[in-house]
């Protein structure tokens, strides 16, 4: 296993080199290491020492040594410039740039939403277009519903990503417009006021046969549409259907429904309004009344394209192009919003910072910085193709952006006293806040007869010789500690503290873990990303008492 610990620091190193001529750093490879594998990160301390001792060998060959011992490790390097031009996004043959985001406000924004922000935002930003932040807060389904309080954590989720947008639109605000358009179309002949019950425009639909209403004249349409608007029918009684071919091969094409009547109150606008354009139909006129360019969405959304398409045709416009990506999915990870608002509303979670729910709040109290799962997003560029990773690729990427700002402390979870026995050599060990950065300091940790350690350590390396790291080693044996040295072995090197602070830490499934902090944890301020050493990166959240939130290790 440490051949393969060293392979894989090698070529890393070797790489960092030749990106930065000659030259490798040993920040960058840790990142790339500790996320990659399992032992690195077991073993932080060992691995730190083997990255340094490595990148210094490496960094003695000559550019040209290091290029050819990098293409018999890595030859996947040189194939990189390739595969980051199939990531970069494809360019647009366009003069202007205009396009929109629409996230739907049933909660915050998610990191399953983030593609679509992030990809509409780099469009935009790298050809000095427009970008439109376009609330779609139509009436959905009983399961999706609309929450006040969304609308500002979706602006608020934005503006953490640093993303730029220069107008905002609100569905709700432009329902006068969607019915003077659902009587031009209600004119044209091509729309009409249906009467059939949901199981049967299903099954006409499925059997491609045309419902009685179909034929009737535009007048008796927009005297039933009016009906729709007044009250007349109930929710459930009548929709206004398109017209389209009723022999389409694909049964959801024929004669979609483009509004429909629900009597669900509205966070912005109350009852105002009962009847609600479905998704097609109102981005077919916004698009188009507001001048888009490019429209970007999931491809599972093509038939909402076909309908879009279908509904500009009417009018005689002109199309906007249509850019598709797949699902981004991340490994054992649930992103439904419908259950996180069930969750809340029946206190089973918190809010919508829960680190279970993956919203851009919750990954903002967890440490994960916007340019990191900026980066994250970005490469994988606009393909189609649907790609399920695991969490530790983010991870990774973040580890690269925190890992220099963060400060190291001991922080032991669970823990158990035990008795050193044995001369104690030191008052006080010294430790580096940082160590790539000495300018930094060290933190002073008291030594005395007891020390605390972790619980899990505690019971697992009885009989077996450990170093209580910067301090000394001993042999765990009945509750004691016997001293066998200071020299720095290869073994074990444990967290430990003399006398601490309490501390909790909310990990990720929201459980909460309860430690000893060392007493250092007081030069720390709230909003500070830290690492705990041989825990994991943690967000300090509060400090009366200290309470911090894990990100990762």
């Amino acid at each position: 296993m440490a051949d393969e610990r060293e392979e894989l620091i090698r070529k890393y190193a070797l790489r960092n080199a030749v990106k930065f001529e000659g030259e490798a750093s040993v920040g960058p490879v840790m990142g790339k290491v500790m996320g990659e594998s399992d032992e690195c990160r077991e073993d932080p301390e060992g691995t730190k020492e083997l990255v340094a001792s490595i990148i210094a060998d490496v960094n003695e060959l000559t550019l040209e040594e290091q290029n050819e011992e990098l293409e018999e490790l890595m030859p996947e390097f040189f194939e990189e410039d390739e595969e980051k031009e199939e990531k970069a996004l494809p360019e647009l043959d366009a003069d202007e740039v205009v396009m929109r985001m629409a996230p739907y406000p049933s909660g915050p924004l998610h990191i399953g939403n983030a593609r679509m922000i992030l990809l509409n935002d780099e469009y935009v930003k790298n050809y000095d277009g427009k970008l439109i932040l376009f609330y779609d807060d139509t009436i959905g389904s009983e399961e999706k519903r609309l929450l006040p309080e969304a609308f500002d954590m979706i602006k608020e989720g934005l503006d953490w990503l640093g993303v730029d947008w220069h107008e905002t639109y609100y569905k709700s605000d432009r329902m006068d417009t969607y019915y003077e358009y659902a009587e031009k179309i209600i004119e044209k002949e091509e729309a009409y006021v249906c009467e059939c019950s949901a199981e049967r425009l299903r099954d006409n639909r499925e059997k491609g046969i045309e419902c009685e209403h179909r034929e009737k004249s535009v007048e008796e349409n927009l005297e039933d549409w009016e009906k729709m608007l007044e009250g007349v029918y109930e929710e459930g009684e009548a929709v206004l259907r398109i017209k389209t071919d009723m022999e389409h091969p694909d049964p959801a094409f024929r004669d979609r429904v483009l509004f429909r009547i629900s009597e669900r109150r509205h966070p912005r606008v109350g009852n105002e309004y009962r009847v609600w354009p479905l998704l097609e139909f109102s981005w077919a006129i916004d698009d188009h009344l507001l001048g888009m360019t490019h429209i970007l969405r999931g491809k599972d959304l093509v038939i909402e394209d076909r309908m879009e398409e279908y509904i500009w045709d009417i009018f005689g416009w002109d199309h906007p192009e249509f850019l598709h990506y797949g699902m981004l999915r991340l490994k054992e990870l649930s992103l439904s919003k419908s259950k996180f608002q069930r969750m809340i509303s029946e206190g089973d979670i918190e809010g919508w910072n829960d680190p279970r729910t993956w919203s851009l709040q919750a990954l903002r109290r967890r440490g994960i910085k916007p340019e990191a799962l900026r980066d994250f997003i970005l490469d994988f560029g606009l393909s189609s193709t649907d790609v399920e990773v695991p969490a530790s690729k983010l991870y990774a990427k973040n580890r690269e952006v925190i890992d220099e700002e963060s400060n190291r402390y001991f922080f032991v979870p669970d823990p158990v006293e035990i008795e050193l026995e044995g001369e104690i050599e030191m008052e006080e060990a010294r430790v580096p806040r940082h160590p790539d950065d000495p300018d930094r300091g060290d933190r002073i940790l008291k030594t005395g007869e007891n020390v605390f350690i972790p619980r899990e350590e505690y019971e697992e390396f009885q009989d077996e010789e450990i170093r209580l790291k910067n301090f000394c080693n001993i042999r765990l044996k009945d509750g004691k500690g016997v001293i066998t040295g200071v020299e720095n072995k290869d073994i074990l090197k444990i967290q430990w503290l003399s006398e601490g602070i309490d501390v909790k830490v909310e990990r990720p499934d929201a459980s909460v873990e309860k430690g000893l902090g060392e007493r250092n944890l007081e030069e720390t301020s709230t909003g500070d990303i830290i690492q705990f050493e041989r825990y994991g990166f943690a967000r300090i959240e509060e400090k009366d008492p200290y309470y911090a939130v894990f990100g990762h290790r």
